[in-house]
């Protein structure tokens, strides 16, 4: 189910509505969205809150607006104003768009403090909400597209498609060291994971059984494999099939009217399931 979370809202937040609305504990999300940011939450139900991971590995698209001048604890702007500093001179389009060439590729990122991050069992909000010092180690990451939108100094718009673990408000910050001026993200909205859009997603109040999407949807990069009724009876009990071609890898076994069955792994001619969603008959 795709939902368009509200500024304000955490992913927690939209998950208990969701679970209200459908009756049901089994809902969780893929790819966390900061309580300050708006946009495209894909949440799970059911057995397919196992498929989690494939949507985190998908790429993300944002809008967002960085405002130079001024930081923030938190990188964003529901945190503590840190430092101010303004330009005599700000840069010009062509300075700008250097320091964005910088940040694009392959990168190391320290993620901000106030993360989901762990630290010795520990979330690193967790600590820095307590006022403890958080150093949380580069990762890395990568930033496939970050393109000025326009350029209004103090505000520069952006658009942004990232990777796995990328946080914008850290390249946020990041662009700000880059052209000398302290920034922040001062608006996040993330319009698209993979081949999801905001403009499918619906409020988490009008969340219902029919605007779920099937579990097929969440796998598309995967390679496919049709499997006849004796296949599918053996993949439910959770045992092996022999592959029709031979792949390795995880790959996506759908029943003959398309529907998932399970994600498995291939090797040595055969798929061994790892998440299986259809049920023991």
């Amino acid at each position: 189910m795709l939902i368009d979370k509200p500024a304000g809202w955490t992913s927690h937040d939209v998950v208990a509505v969701v679970r209200r609305q459908l009756g049901t504990r089994a809902v969780g999300h893929a790819g966390t969205l900061d309580p300050f940011a708006t946009g495209l939450l894909v949440v799970l139900v059911g057995k397919a809150t196992r498929l989690a991971r494939f949507a985190e590995g998908m790429r993300k698209t944002y809008d967002a607006v960085v405002q130079f001048g001024r930081a923030t604890n938190t990188d964003d702007a529901d945190g503590i104003v840190v430092r101010e500093q303004t330009p005599a001179v700000w840069p010009d389009d062509a300075a700008i768009d250097a320091a964005l060439a910088t940040l694009t590729g392959t990168q190391e990122q320290r993620p901000p403090a106030f993360s989901a991050k762990h630290v010795d069992g520990v979330r690193s909000y967790a600590l820095a909400r307590r006022g403890e010092a958080v150093d949380l180690p580069p990762v890395t990451v990568q930033v496939h597209e970050l393109q000025r939108t326009a350029w209004s100094p103090p505000l520069l718009s952006l658009h942004a498609e990232v990777g796995r673990g990328t946080y914008v408000r850290a390249l946020a910050r990041d662009l700000g060291e880059r052209i000398g001026t302290p920034a922040h993200c001062a608006t996040l909205r993330r319009t698209a994971i993979g081949p999801f859009l905001v403009g499918d997603a619906c409020a988490p109040e009008h969340a219902a059984a029919d605007r779920l999407i099937a579990p097929a949807a969440l796998v598309p990069a995967l390679p496919r494999e049709v499997l006849d009724a004796a296949a599918v009876r053996e993949v439910v009990h959770g045992r092996r099939v022999a592959q029709q071609q031979l792949t390795a890898g995880v790959g996506a076994l759908l029943g003959d009217d398309g529907r998932l069955v399970a994600a498995a792994e291939g090797r040595d001619g055969w798929w061994h399931p790892t998440v299986v969603l259809e049920p023991v008959p």
